[in-house]
């Protein structure tokens, strides 16, 4: 497959792919709470199928919050054959900073929006891959399957941790890219992640009369101090796998990314409550370290401490090799558009490679975007990166399912 005339046919639906983002953009699929699913699933649904493509809509159970939709995931396909190698993407988005970054805006070759970068910019990308095979005839040894879903950033329920509860992931598989913005590298690993929220009780009183009350504050800084022994344990595990700068090889134990509690500064708190994000590398064992974690909680319950959690996301490490045939597929399809080949590294967060690895599937993420501008005030992403991408992708697929 010429790489020029790919690079060139993309290059001419600069504008094409770009309205399309900016349609996707503008659909504020937040999560949490979940929202929009509906309106866009229909709006990609009704874009592959007009373009000839297969596509299967499966709505996934309720909704996980009362104001969410019910998640909604689309399985397209292109091709024929035994073999599949799967493009995955997700459409939900974290929540906005304000309600102008749901108006996309575009300047020159960039496109701002909540979800250009993390990933509706990626899932454009991923479809018109499959556009360019498409339109140059080439045969394919097998299909490409598109999965897009809902629900990746609150860890899956709904979305790729319910299609592989129904056997939906990874059948026939022989590889799997996903479209996270990686910043120019290709993930083939990610850590595995345990977040829970903590609420510990207490009894309310008036400040005059504290001594009648029962500080759940106090108490949580009690249970705090002791997630924090574990902390210091914890953060000095480290992985060997590449990951940017050396720092970032510790393994991570997060307190208190949110907290709250009280109802009035003269009043004792009868509630408090604050998170926990606990990122394994993948040679830690997950069922382990999350053990440690209900350890210290049960043990300030049995000291007296009145406490409870609940788990928020869960979700497993996973790596792979670089020089998996897909691995090696993709490093050249990577130099062959950009001139360079790229670095392999583990990606700090969690990962939807993680459903594909675990059947022994080689999985990758390589996408448009920079990681540092995810979840931010001005996200966006370049469309010259999108563009490259697509090629990339398709290079790769042609690669390992030509006949």
């Amino acid at each position: 497959m010429k790489t020029g005339w790919l690079v060139e046919w993309l290059g001419q639906r600069e504008d094409e792919m770009a309205a399309l983002l900016a349609e996707l953009v503008a659909v504020p699929t937040e999560n949490p709470p979940g929202k929009n699913y509906q309106v866009c699933a229909e709006l990609l649904e009704s874009r592959l199928r007009r373009v000839g493509l297969d596509c299967e809509r499966l709505e996934a159970g309720e909704p996980k919050e009362s104001s969410g939709d019910v998640p909604v995931c689309l399985l397209g396909g292109y091709g024929r054959g035994k073999h599949v190698l799967y493009f995955h993407g997700h459409y939900d988005v974290v929540p906005a900073q304000s309600k102008e970054q749901f108006q996309p805006l575009r300047k020159d070759h960039f496109l701002f929006g909540r979800g250009s970068c993390d990933m509706k910019g990626g899932i454009v990308a991923m479809l018109y891959a499959i556009l360019a095979l498409k339109e140059s005839g080439v045969e394919l040894d097998g299909r490409i399957a598109l999965t897009l879903v809902p629900n990746e950033e609150t860890g899956g329920e709904g979305g790729s941790a319910w299609l592989a509860a129904q056997g939906r992931v990874g059948s026939e598989g022989i590889g799997m890219l996903l479209a996270e913005p990686t910043s120019g590298v290709v993930w083939n690993a990610n850590r595995g992640a345990i977040s829970m929220r903590v609420r510990v009780l207490g009894k309310a009183a008036h400040v005059g009369l504290q001594h009648r009350g029962e500080n759940a504050f106090e108490r949580m800084i009690q249970v705090v101090e002791r997630l924090q022994q574990l902390k210091h344990k914890v953060e000095r595990q480290t992985t060997k796998l590449n990951i940017g700068a050396d720092q970032a090889r510790h393994s991570i134990l997060m307190l208190g990314g949110q907290s709250g509690g009280g109802t009035n500064f003269n009043v004792v708190p009868e509630e408090c409550w604050f998170t926990i994000d606990r990122r394994i590398n993948p040679e830690e064992n997950l069922a382990e370290e999350k053990s440690k974690l209900i350890a210290v909680l049960q043990n300030s319950q049995s000291e007296g401490i009145p406490l409870d959690w609940e788990i928020l996301q869960e979700g497993q490490s996973s790596a792979c090799r670089e020089d998996e045939h897909l691995g090696e597929a993709l490093a050249r399809s990577v130099r062959a558009v950009t001139g360079e080949g790229p670095r392999f590294e583990m990606c700090p967060g969690l990962l939807e490679i993680r459903f594909y690895a675990a059947q022994g599937i080689p999985a990758y993420a390589y996408g448009p975007g920079l990681l540092s501008v995810a979840h931010g005030p001005n996200e966006y992403v370049d469309l010259r990166k999108m563009i490259g991408c697509a090629a990339i992708y398709a290079l790769a697929a042609f690669e390992l399912l030509q006949p």
